[in-house]
Protein backbone atom coordinates (compact mmCIF):
# COMPACT_ATOMS: atom_id res chain seq x y z
CA UNK A 1 0.00 0.00 0.00
CA UNK A 2 1.19 3.30 -1.22
CA UNK A 3 1.33 5.92 2.11
CA UNK A 4 1.29 9.86 1.58
CA UNK A 5 3.11 11.72 4.23
CA UNK A 6 1.95 15.09 4.53
CA UNK A 7 1.90 17.61 7.36
CA UNK A 8 -1.59 19.35 9.03
CA UNK A 9 -4.27 20.05 8.38
CA UNK A 10 -5.50 16.58 7.27
CA UNK A 11 -9.15 16.79 5.85
CA UNK A 12 -11.24 14.80 4.27
CA UNK A 13 -12.78 15.38 1.01
CA UNK A 14 -12.19 17.95 -2.09
CA UNK A 15 -10.50 20.07 0.59
CA UNK A 16 -6.95 21.17 -0.65
CA UNK A 17 -4.40 23.82 1.36
CA UNK A 18 -4.78 25.94 -2.18
CA UNK A 19 -8.52 26.11 -2.23
CA UNK A 20 -8.51 26.75 1.91
CA UNK A 21 -6.04 29.83 1.00
CA UNK A 22 -8.14 31.15 -1.71
CA UNK A 23 -11.19 31.40 0.68
CA UNK A 24 -9.51 33.68 3.16
CA UNK A 25 -8.20 35.63 0.78
CA UNK A 26 -11.39 36.20 -1.07
CA UNK A 27 -12.94 36.57 2.72
CA UNK A 28 -10.58 39.16 3.24
CA UNK A 29 -11.07 41.45 0.33
CA UNK A 30 -14.09 43.02 1.71
CA UNK A 31 -12.25 44.22 4.10
CA UNK A 32 -9.26 45.29 2.13
CA UNK A 33 -11.41 47.06 0.02
CA UNK A 34 -13.02 49.41 2.60
CA UNK A 35 -9.40 49.75 3.60
CA UNK A 36 -8.04 50.83 1.08
CA UNK A 37 -10.95 52.51 -0.18
CA UNK A 38 -10.85 55.32 3.04
CA UNK A 39 -7.40 55.26 3.81
CA UNK A 40 -5.81 55.50 0.26
CA UNK A 41 -3.48 54.16 -2.44
CA UNK A 42 -0.68 54.22 0.88
CA UNK A 43 -2.47 51.11 2.20
CA UNK A 44 -2.31 49.31 -1.22
CA UNK A 45 1.25 49.58 -1.41
CA UNK A 46 1.58 48.21 2.19
CA UNK A 47 -0.35 45.33 1.04
CA UNK A 48 1.38 44.84 -2.11
CA UNK A 49 5.23 45.16 -0.68
CA UNK A 50 4.19 42.75 2.14
CA UNK A 51 2.24 39.79 -0.38
CA UNK A 52 5.21 40.12 -2.26
CA UNK A 53 7.98 39.87 0.41
CA UNK A 54 6.28 37.01 1.92
CA UNK A 55 6.15 35.01 -1.54
CA UNK A 56 9.89 35.86 -2.39
CA UNK A 57 10.94 34.79 0.89
CA UNK A 58 9.45 31.14 0.68
CA UNK A 59 10.41 30.93 -2.87
CA UNK A 60 14.09 32.08 -2.15
CA UNK A 61 13.74 29.70 1.12
CA UNK A 62 13.33 26.70 -0.37
CA UNK A 63 16.25 27.76 -3.61
CA UNK A 64 18.67 28.00 -0.98
CA UNK A 65 17.82 25.34 1.23
CA UNK A 66 16.48 22.83 -2.24
CA UNK A 67 13.53 21.84 -0.92
CA UNK A 68 9.99 21.52 -2.64
CA UNK A 69 8.68 24.75 -4.20
CA UNK A 70 5.87 25.33 -1.93
CA UNK A 71 4.38 29.21 -3.52
CA UNK A 72 1.57 27.62 -4.99
CA UNK A 73 -0.14 26.63 -2.01
CA UNK A 74 -1.18 30.07 -1.13
CA UNK A 75 0.07 30.38 2.44
CA UNK A 76 2.66 33.07 1.83
CA UNK A 77 0.07 35.07 0.38
CA UNK A 78 -2.29 34.90 3.09
CA UNK A 79 0.58 35.59 5.51
CA UNK A 80 1.17 38.46 3.72
CA UNK A 81 -2.24 39.66 3.18
CA UNK A 82 -3.16 38.86 7.24
CA UNK A 83 0.07 40.83 8.12
CA UNK A 84 -1.14 44.24 5.99
CA UNK A 85 -4.40 44.13 7.74
CA UNK A 86 -2.79 44.57 11.02
CA UNK A 87 -0.37 47.68 9.53
CA UNK A 88 -1.33 51.23 9.92
CA UNK A 89 -1.01 52.63 6.23
CA UNK A 90 1.36 54.86 7.35
CA UNK A 91 4.01 51.91 8.35
CA UNK A 92 7.32 52.19 6.70
CA UNK A 93 7.84 49.79 3.94
CA UNK A 94 11.22 48.61 4.96
CA UNK A 95 9.46 47.04 8.42
CA UNK A 96 6.78 45.62 5.81
CA UNK A 97 9.53 43.38 4.32
CA UNK A 98 10.89 42.80 7.27
CA UNK A 99 8.22 41.20 9.40
CA UNK A 100 7.23 39.40 5.87
CA UNK A 101 10.32 38.11 5.59
CA UNK A 102 10.46 36.98 9.68
CA UNK A 103 7.13 35.35 9.27
CA UNK A 104 7.77 33.35 6.47
CA UNK A 105 11.59 32.09 7.06
CA UNK A 106 11.29 32.00 11.21
CA UNK A 107 7.87 31.62 12.11
CA UNK A 108 6.91 28.72 9.32
CA UNK A 109 9.89 27.84 7.57
CA UNK A 110 12.28 26.93 10.27
CA UNK A 111 9.38 25.26 12.30
CA UNK A 112 9.10 22.66 9.64
CA UNK A 113 6.75 24.67 6.85
CA UNK A 114 3.20 24.73 6.93
CA UNK A 115 1.21 23.52 9.49
CA UNK A 116 3.76 22.69 11.79
CA UNK A 117 4.72 26.05 13.04
CA UNK A 118 3.86 26.90 16.56
CA UNK A 119 2.94 30.45 16.59
CA UNK A 120 0.35 32.56 13.55
CA UNK A 121 2.78 33.64 11.19
CA UNK A 122 1.45 36.78 10.52
CA UNK A 123 0.83 37.43 14.28
CA UNK A 124 4.71 36.84 15.49
CA UNK A 125 5.91 38.94 12.99
CA UNK A 126 3.87 42.02 14.20
CA UNK A 127 4.83 41.45 17.37
CA UNK A 128 8.49 41.60 15.92
CA UNK A 129 7.91 44.69 14.14
CA UNK A 130 6.45 46.43 17.24
CA UNK A 131 9.29 45.62 19.27
CA UNK A 132 12.12 46.86 16.68
CA UNK A 133 9.77 49.92 15.23
CA UNK A 134 7.00 50.65 17.93
CA UNK A 135 6.52 54.35 16.33
CA UNK A 136 5.62 52.73 13.28
CA UNK A 137 2.63 50.69 14.12
CA UNK A 138 1.11 53.54 16.48
CA UNK A 139 0.82 56.20 14.23
CA UNK A 140 -2.48 56.37 12.63
CA UNK A 141 -3.48 59.01 10.11
CA UNK A 142 -7.70 59.67 9.86
CA UNK A 143 -9.75 60.11 6.81
CA UNK A 144 -8.50 63.81 6.73
CA UNK A 145 -4.71 63.02 6.17
CA UNK A 146 -4.06 64.34 9.64
CA UNK A 147 -2.44 62.31 12.16
CA UNK A 148 -5.32 61.07 14.69
CA UNK A 149 -6.20 58.99 18.09
CA UNK A 150 -7.99 55.43 16.80
CA UNK A 151 -10.72 54.43 19.11
CA UNK A 152 -8.68 52.25 21.46
CA UNK A 153 -6.80 54.98 22.33
CA UNK A 154 -9.81 56.87 23.46
CA UNK A 155 -10.82 54.31 25.44
CA UNK A 156 -7.51 53.98 27.50
CA UNK A 157 -8.54 57.21 28.83
CA UNK A 158 -10.88 55.96 29.53
CA UNK A 159 -13.58 57.62 27.21
CA UNK A 160 -16.00 56.51 24.30
CA UNK A 161 -14.58 57.40 21.26
CA UNK A 162 -15.31 60.06 18.96
CA UNK A 163 -16.54 57.94 16.14
CA UNK A 164 -20.16 56.40 16.26
CA UNK A 165 -20.90 53.01 16.45
CA UNK A 166 -22.07 53.25 12.67
CA UNK A 167 -18.60 54.69 11.87
CA UNK A 168 -16.78 51.74 13.38
CA UNK A 169 -19.24 49.53 11.76
CA UNK A 170 -18.37 51.09 8.20
CA UNK A 171 -15.18 52.08 8.28
CA UNK A 172 -15.52 55.42 8.69
CA UNK A 173 -12.51 55.84 11.41
CA UNK A 174 -8.37 55.62 12.22
CA UNK A 175 -6.78 52.38 12.58
CA UNK A 176 -5.43 49.49 11.04
CA UNK A 177 -5.88 48.56 6.95
CA UNK A 178 -7.76 45.53 7.61
CA UNK A 179 -9.48 46.64 10.98
CA UNK A 180 -11.51 49.88 10.49
CA UNK A 181 -14.78 47.95 9.09
CA UNK A 182 -16.26 45.39 11.55
CA UNK A 183 -19.25 44.49 8.81
CA UNK A 184 -16.64 43.77 6.41
CA UNK A 185 -14.83 41.71 8.16
CA UNK A 186 -18.22 39.56 9.56
CA UNK A 187 -18.86 39.35 6.10
CA UNK A 188 -15.82 37.42 5.41
CA UNK A 189 -16.47 35.64 8.25
CA UNK A 190 -19.68 34.59 7.45
CA UNK A 191 -18.01 33.37 3.86
CA UNK A 192 -15.45 31.00 5.36
CA UNK A 193 -18.08 29.74 7.80
CA UNK A 194 -20.50 29.16 5.10
CA UNK A 195 -17.79 27.48 3.02
CA UNK A 196 -17.08 25.19 5.93
CA UNK A 197 -13.58 26.37 6.11
CA UNK A 198 -13.60 27.56 9.54
CA UNK A 199 -15.14 26.74 12.42
CA UNK A 200 -17.77 29.07 14.28
CA UNK A 201 -16.91 28.22 17.66
CA UNK A 202 -13.55 29.68 18.01
CA UNK A 203 -14.28 33.32 17.12
CA UNK A 204 -18.14 33.35 18.74
CA UNK A 205 -16.37 31.93 22.24
CA UNK A 206 -13.69 34.81 21.77
CA UNK A 207 -15.81 37.77 20.94
CA UNK A 208 -18.46 36.23 23.23
CA UNK A 209 -16.16 36.51 26.22
CA UNK A 210 -15.08 40.09 25.65
CA UNK A 211 -18.26 40.81 25.25
CA UNK A 212 -19.02 39.39 28.64
CA UNK A 213 -15.88 40.70 30.11
CA UNK A 214 -16.49 43.94 29.29
CA UNK A 215 -19.66 44.49 30.13
CA UNK A 216 -19.58 43.39 33.62
CA UNK A 217 -16.20 45.20 34.09
CA UNK A 218 -17.05 48.43 32.06
CA UNK A 219 -15.25 51.96 32.30
CA UNK A 220 -17.86 54.57 31.48
CA UNK A 221 -21.98 55.19 32.58
CA UNK A 222 -22.80 53.44 29.30
CA UNK A 223 -21.95 49.38 30.05
CA UNK A 224 -23.46 48.36 26.80
CA UNK A 225 -22.39 51.19 24.82
CA UNK A 226 -18.38 50.18 26.23
CA UNK A 227 -18.74 47.12 25.63
CA UNK A 228 -19.65 47.44 21.79
CA UNK A 229 -16.82 49.77 21.13
CA UNK A 230 -14.39 47.41 22.73
CA UNK A 231 -15.94 44.82 20.35
CA UNK A 232 -15.86 46.85 17.32
CA UNK A 233 -12.20 49.03 18.16
CA UNK A 234 -9.00 47.62 17.51
CA UNK A 235 -8.28 44.30 15.58
CA UNK A 236 -10.54 41.87 17.73
CA UNK A 237 -12.81 41.34 14.84
CA UNK A 238 -10.14 40.59 12.81
CA UNK A 239 -7.79 38.42 15.30
CA UNK A 240 -11.33 36.36 16.32
CA UNK A 241 -12.10 35.63 12.16
CA UNK A 242 -8.85 35.33 10.39
CA UNK A 243 -6.20 35.08 13.26
CA UNK A 244 -7.02 32.75 15.95
CA UNK A 245 -8.68 30.44 13.64
CA UNK A 246 -5.21 29.19 12.36
CA UNK A 247 -5.38 25.89 11.69
CA UNK A 248 -2.08 24.84 12.69
CA UNK A 249 -2.13 26.97 15.57
CA UNK A 250 -5.85 26.06 16.78
CA UNK A 251 -7.13 23.35 18.91
CA UNK A 252 -9.11 20.74 16.69
CA UNK A 253 -11.15 19.17 19.44
CA UNK A 254 -14.59 21.37 19.89
CA UNK A 255 -13.80 21.77 23.54
CA UNK A 256 -10.76 22.77 22.70
CA UNK A 257 -11.91 25.32 20.55
CA UNK A 258 -14.31 27.09 22.77
CA UNK A 259 -11.10 26.84 26.07
CA UNK A 260 -8.94 28.45 23.27
CA UNK A 261 -11.27 30.96 22.41
CA UNK A 262 -12.48 31.87 25.51
CA UNK A 263 -8.51 31.72 26.43
CA UNK A 264 -7.95 34.80 23.87
CA UNK A 265 -10.76 36.85 24.99
CA UNK A 266 -10.05 36.77 28.40
CA UNK A 267 -6.75 37.61 28.08
CA UNK A 268 -7.61 40.02 25.02
CA UNK A 269 -8.82 42.24 27.68
CA UNK A 270 -6.65 41.87 30.47
CA UNK A 271 -3.98 43.41 27.87
CA UNK A 272 -6.27 45.84 27.29
CA UNK A 273 -7.07 47.02 31.14
CA UNK A 274 -3.94 46.56 32.12
CA UNK A 275 -1.16 46.69 29.04
CA UNK A 276 1.55 49.02 28.22
CA UNK A 277 -0.36 49.55 24.53
CA UNK A 278 -4.02 50.05 23.75
CA UNK A 279 -4.25 46.50 21.98
CA UNK A 280 -3.82 43.18 22.74
CA UNK A 281 -5.32 40.67 20.30
CA UNK A 282 -1.54 40.25 18.63
CA UNK A 283 -0.04 38.94 22.59
CA UNK A 284 -3.57 37.34 23.41
CA UNK A 285 -3.61 35.12 20.30
CA UNK A 286 0.10 34.12 20.59
CA UNK A 287 0.08 32.99 24.27
CA UNK A 288 -2.75 30.87 23.57
CA UNK A 289 -0.73 29.64 20.73
CA UNK A 290 1.94 28.30 22.85
CA UNK A 291 -1.19 26.56 25.05
CA UNK A 292 -2.50 24.56 22.26
CA UNK A 293 -0.75 21.21 22.65
CA UNK A 294 -1.76 21.55 26.24
CA UNK A 295 -6.06 21.91 25.15
CA UNK A 296 -5.51 19.46 22.90
CA UNK A 297 -4.11 16.56 25.35
CA UNK A 298 -6.38 17.28 27.84
CA UNK A 299 -9.52 17.79 25.80
CA UNK A 300 -9.09 14.84 23.39
CA UNK A 301 -12.27 12.60 23.90
CA UNK A 302 -11.10 9.23 25.88
CA UNK A 303 -11.00 5.85 24.00
CA UNK A 304 -12.41 3.15 25.11
CA UNK A 305 -10.93 1.37 27.49
CA UNK A 306 -8.46 3.83 28.10
CA UNK A 307 -8.13 6.60 31.03
CA UNK A 308 -7.67 10.29 29.35
CA UNK A 309 -3.55 10.06 28.33
CA UNK A 310 -3.13 7.20 29.06
CA UNK A 311 -2.66 3.54 27.56
CA UNK A 312 -5.29 1.35 26.40
CA UNK A 313 -5.93 -2.03 29.36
Amino acid sequence: MKLTTASSPHLRGDFKTSRIMLDVVLALLPALAVGIGVLGLRAGLVVLVCVVSAVAAEWLFSLLTKTRNTIIDGSAVVTGLLLAMTLPHTVPLWLCVLGSVFAIVFVKALCGGLGQNVFNPALAARALMMLVYPLGLTRYVGVDGVTAATPLHHMVMPALPEESLLDMLLGNCPGSIGEISAVALLVGGIYLVCRKVISARIPVAYLGTVAVLTLIFHKTDTPVQWMLYSLLSGGVMLGAIFMATDYATSPVTAVGQLVYGIGCGVLTVVFRYFGLFPEGVTYAILLMNALVWCIDRYTAPRRFGTKRGGAAK
